[in-house]
């Protein structure tokens, strides 16, 4: 028998109890090994089948040596770095679904359970349900990751899609999303993009081999997309989606983002409606290949730790696939001037010399343009450009006092 214990009985923790304790003889046909539960970890009380297996003092998990794999679900930095690296080195494995955790501690902990012979294991925290890290580390294992780019958070989906299917202004979609349970009562962590930051951290230290930390990738949310937008977007033959995004360069360097960007209609992201994700993946070898389905939930998510959990247990002391270097300095290329095609709206004092200011400070390097009189307010679709390119064109417009920039994929 092989007893383990869980950090955590919120959405998540329940779930992995639930699975644990109500399907054990199938998980135990399947391993060949009883998996029992022994601790949970809670400071609040729960009336559950199962009431006898909660503690309130991790001490009952640190020093209980029977206990050989922990799943911590907790969520954030404190305690749970601190909890996951006592484990660690006590000489337990740990899973986790804990994006925070792993995007800003997870070189080290890797580092940690190495030296120490033990897994650390985190399936779970990118893309919930959806096998993306395994099959990255093991099924493209041939490959040299060249770039990846997906649809990382479905709250923010969710939101978008309702703005563009339905012609819901951006807080309507947002407190429906809530009602439903796609957002929390403080949607920060979703709409300003840090939930897709901390996810494409994981996906770029596992791809390009070096640790990517939040704060070295340029991320913005999705709170200024107005209907507006949606409405220009659809005008170009593209919705709008946040869109996280990691690509290596040829300098060994890697750039990563994670903005709201119009994507054709043509695309495979275009159509990741509803909470769904989407993660692509382009190797040398097989070129695109795509992860899609639910990005979230108590069910898929649980499901995913509960699968790193059978993996600790049936590979306990063979070396783990997810392992990565911590990055260096200049790593991630903050500075790049990208390249590309731009979405721009432009707003000024004077809407009427405002239009021929565009027209002069363009010329011929605009796509389409829409001169919208009603909301004097001019949209661009820009032909191929660097951004400084793009900036130096509107600082010579002096009846210019308000825009906004999007990156495509068009």
């Amino acid at each position: 028998m092989i007893n383990v214990a869980i950090m955590g009985h919120g959405v998540v923790g329940s779930g992995v109890a639930e699975i644990l304790i109500n399907h054990n003889e199938r998980i135990a046909k399947r391993i060949d090994k009883q998996i029992n539960v022994k601790h949970i970890l809670d400071l609040r009380d729960f009336d559950v089948p199962y009431s006898d297996k909660f503690t309130k003092d991790f001490n009952d998990i640190l020093n209980d040596d029977s206990v050989s794999v922990v799943a911590e679900v907790m969520g954030g930095i404190n305690p749970a770095y601190d909890f996951v690296k006592a484990c660690l080195e006590a000489g337990k494995s740990v899973v986790t679904s804990n994006k925070e955790l792993v995007a800003a501690k997870g070189a080290e902990l890797i580092k940690l359970a190495n030296q120490k012979g033990v897994s650390f294991l985190f399936e779970a925290s990118v893309g919930g349900g959806i096998p993306v890290l395994r099959p990255m580390a093991n099924c493209l294992a041939a490959n040299e990751i060249n770039e990846i780019w997906g649809i990382l958070n479905g709250t923010t989906n969710y939101i978008l899609n309702k703005m563009i299917v339905d012609n819901m202004d951006f807080d309507t979609a947002l407190k429906l999303a809530q009602d439903l349970g796609f957002a929390e009562r403080n949607p920060a962590a979703d709409v300003e993009g840090h939930d897709a930051c901390r996810k494409i951290c994981i996906l770029a230290a596992l791809g390009f081999g070096k640790h990517v930390y939040p704060d070295q990738v340029q991320t913005e949310g999705i709170t200024n997309i107005s209907l507006d937008d949606v409405e220009y977007a659809d005008g170009f033959g593209a919705v709008i989606k946040l869109i996280g995004h990691a690509k290596k360069q040829e300098n060994g360097t890697i750039i990563a983002s994670v903005r709201p960007t119009l994507v054709s209609r043509e695309h495979i992201l275009s159509s990741v409606n509803g909470v769904f994700n989407c993660v692509v993946v382009d190797g040398d070898q097989t070129g695109e290949v795509a992860f899609y389905g639910k990005g979230a939930g108590k069910e898929a998510t649980a499901s995913a730790v509960v699968a790193d959990i059978i993996d600790a247990i049936r590979h306990s002391g063979v070396k783990k696939y997810l392992n990565w270097q911590d990055g260096y300095e200049g790593y991630v290329d903050c500075f790049i001037d990208e390249i590309g095609k731009f979405y721009i709206t432009l707003k000024g004092n004077d809407y009427e010399a405002l239009k021929p200011e565009f027209i002069a400070a363009f010329g011929d390097c605009f796509e389409s343009y829409v001169f919208n009189e009603y909301r004097k307010e001019i949209a661009i679709l820009t032909k191929e450009l660097s951004k400084s390119q793009v900036k130096a064109k509107l600082a010579a417009m002096t009846q210019l006092n308000e825009y906004k920039i999007l990156h495509t994929m068009l």
